[in-house]
């Protein structure tokens, strides 16, 4: 029997919802989601009664949420955004008589171990499938960089680890790479790997590039820079672009030898949109350049998940791992 639920997927500036309905052996199909801006709702609540009213006002008892931020407290507070979720009150506040709350890249995770072969790319690696056993670790660049792990017992047993592996410390490789170190350090007594290979990290790399030439810049934000860095038009940001890629080939190697990984993952919604600039960068070199173990990382295949709502997805599959299993 089929069970169906509501999924939610909540960051800072967007909340998405959709109905899906969980197949007995475990299928996940998921209906259209409606994605709604939270700045013009006043909570989580007001929210849910929109998008209950889309779908004709009455909502499946089945309730899984992905949120940016933490799930284990009595109060989930976000924070790009006003809204707050009691936990406790979810059952009273949502009508649910049974829920999931998973962190967002919780959620990744759940995607990545219940997804299949079509929505991944290859990026490095041997052209094979991703292993049915061991761990895959999954690194994800967007307004931060989200790091997980999924430890795969095969015949579709898994489990999933949400980590901060974002805030471990970003280690240069080269003099350029130790000059973007030195002007994230006149800022930040610690810097982290997240400062470099997430989003907004692009601006930071272009101005210590543009520090290196002696070059005078006008100030651009992180979306206009990637936006002309992509594009080639600005030969500056393509020069960032790139030394990000680097960046990040040489954290997902660094978060694989850590993890003791089978298989990697890239995955967050930056990845997927310089998809094709990450093919043809440097990403796969730094990936491998790892000294005496460079043979190892070469053997390990490299995918980049290419699913359109890994977020409500996974929420999905944790609703169904928590309660259907």
């Amino acid at each position: 029997m089929s069970t169906e639920i509501v999924t939610v997927d909540i960051g800072g500036t967007h909340a998405r919802f959709a109905l899906a309905t969980i197949a007995a052996d475990g299928g996940i199909v998921l209906g259209e989601p409606a994605t709604l801006h939270t700045s013009d709702h006043a909570s989580f609540q007001t929210a849910w009664e929109h998008f209950a009213r889309q779908r004709g006002g009455s909502l499946p008892p089945n309730v899984a949420i992905a949120v940016a931020g933490p799930v284990g407290g009595e109060v989930i507070r976000f924070t790009n955004n006003p809204w707050i979720i009691r936990p406790a009150l979810i059952p009273e506040k949502l009508g649910a008589s049974r829920y999931t709350l998973v962190n967002d890249f919780g959620a990744v995770g759940h995607a990545v171990a219940r997804a299949g072969a079509e929505h991944f790319v290859h990026l490095t690696g041997p052209e094979v499938d991703l292993p049915s056993s061991g761990t895959l670790s999954i690194v994800g660049p967007g307004t931060g960089l989200g790091v997980a792990h999924v430890w795969l017992g095969g015949a579709g047993q898994y489990r999933v680890q949400a980590t901060e592996g974002g805030h471990i410390d970003f280690a240069p490789l080269d003099s350029i790479e130790d000059a973007i170190l030195a002007r994230l350090r006149q800022r930040y007594r610690r810097v982290s790997v997240e400062r470099v290979v997430s989003g907004p990290g692009i601006v930071d790399i272009y101005e210590a590039l543009a520090a290196l030439e002696g070059r005078a810049i006008q100030p651009l934000d992180d979306r206009t820079l990637w936006q002309r860095g992509v594009s080639g038009e600005d030969s500056l940001a393509a020069a960032a672009v790139d030394r990000f890629c680097l960046s990040l080939g040489s954290v997902a190697g660094d978060i694989a030898l850590a993890q003791g990984a089978s298989g990697v993952v890239i995955a967050g919604g930056l990845g997927l949109r310089i998809k094709d600039t990450l093919l043809q960068s440097g990403f796969s070199s730094r990936f491998r350049a790892k000294g005496r173990f460079e043979g190892l990382m070469a053997a390990l295949p490299v995918k980049l998940i290419t699913h359109p709502q890994p977020g409500l997805f996974g929420a999905a599959a944790a609703f169904a791992s928590e309660h259907l299993a």
